[in-house]
């Protein structure tokens, strides 16, 4: 009977040995969850200390994982192989993902620093009243050229690209909706254009383009300016920024005929696991003095009035070619979500323009 009753005893002490060891399992794979903020953005798009006080002030632990194109990005979250609890797409991809549900609306009563936003920056078309996206960074696309063999102020225009004297001179960023968008505006249109026979000019333009290009490129564009291995390149404004500050010869031009205007923002995927995790994400990065250190380490222009207004050198934010006036911006385009079908066309125009 002894024998029996510490039988007994011992299988009572196995199981509750192995329930405690299940609740111990369950309680850390809940705490792994809920410890973890999974980031998805551009390369080298955020200063990496930031992250690091944000991990240390939320005990969240941030893996990080960056993509090339917004085109990319749309991929691996529409296939949804990975939940990422942060993205940080453009507005026109934004706008796609929200026409697809493919993004969890916001908590703003969970957000915190809103009221710090440039007005303007908010409540634009591609989501109206911002129920999905929270401004990042926003920037332009225009042209760099080198002093040193392009006389200072002769570069203007996006017809100056085509000038005759820079043949096998001129950089390119790979970008469809970039390089196809400029021939439009160029040509006095839209860069959203949806019309064949503009669309049609632009073909015929860009085929006059291809005898001054020397590469189209992405970030190898920043390297080879700062080298001076080429006079000049189309890029991003923050892109430029870089390349200025390693090379006091370069200069960035805003054409005259009009620009991209462009946002990048940060969204929840639907596919999310960490919502609350990435609200705090969202509200530690609207703080002015955390917007102005990210703009400092990257170059690109920050939408924290409080940031431009409190933190952010006075010498940059007085430079018209990363902080142009709200006014100036009226005649600037921001990409719209041109649908498969033309985004297809664009495509092609641009792969056919590369391979001449």
């Amino acid at each position: 009977m002894k024998k029996l009753i510490q039988f007994i005893l011992a299988i009572t002490a196995v199981i509750l040995l192995l329930f405690g060891v299940d609740r111990y399992m369950t309680r850390s794979s809940s705490r792994s969850t809920e410890g973890t903020l999974t980031i998805y953005n551009w390369g080298d798009y955020i200063d990496p200390a930031l992250i690091t006080a944000f991990e240390e002030e939320t005990n969240l632990q941030v893996t990080y994982e960056t993509f090339d194109s917004n085109e990319a990005m749309y991929t691996k979250i529409q296939q949804g192989g990975t939940s990422y609890d942060i993205a940080i797409p453009s507005e026109y991809m934004i706008e796609r993902m929200i026409d697809e549900d493919l993004l969890h609306e916001l908590d703003h009563a969970k957000i915190e620093g809103m009221e710090h936003l440039v007005e303007d920056f908010l409540d634009l078309p591609f989501d109206p009243g911002n129920h999905y996206s929270i401004p990042y960074f926003w920037g332009t696309l225009g042209i760099i050229y080198n002093d040193k063999m392009i006389a200072e102020d002769t570069i203007t225009s996006w017809e100056d690209l085509w000038n005759p004297e820079y043949e096998n001179s001129l950089l390119l960023i790979d970008g469809a909706r970039e390089i196809v968008g400029l021939t439009l505006q160029n040509l006095g249109y839209s860069l959203n254009s949806k019309n064949p026979v503009e669309l049609k000019a632009a073909q015929d333009k860009l085929a006059m383009l291809a005898p001054n290009v020397k590469a189209i490129v992405a970030d190898e564009i920043k390297m080879y300016m700062i080298q001076e291995e080429a006079p000049l390149a189309v890029t991003f404004s923050g892109e430029a920024a870089d390349m200025m500050w390693e090379n006091e010869n370069l200069h960035y031009v805003l054409p005259k005929e009009g620009s991209n205007l462009w946002f990048d923002s940060m969204v929840i995927p639907k596919t999310a696991q960490n919502i609350d995790g990435a609200h705090a994400f969202i509200s530690f990065m609207l703080r002015p003095e955390n917007a102005a250190l990210n703009a400092e380490y990257i170059g690109y222009s920050s939408p924290n009035q409080t940031a431009i207004e409190e933190y952010i050198d006075e010498e940059v934010v007085n430079d018209e070619q990363f902080y142009p006036a709200l006014e100036d911006l009226d005649g600037l385009e921001v990409y719209e979500n041109l649908g498969l079908e033309f985004i297809g066309i664009f495509n092609d125009l641009f792969l056919e323009f590369k391979m001449l």
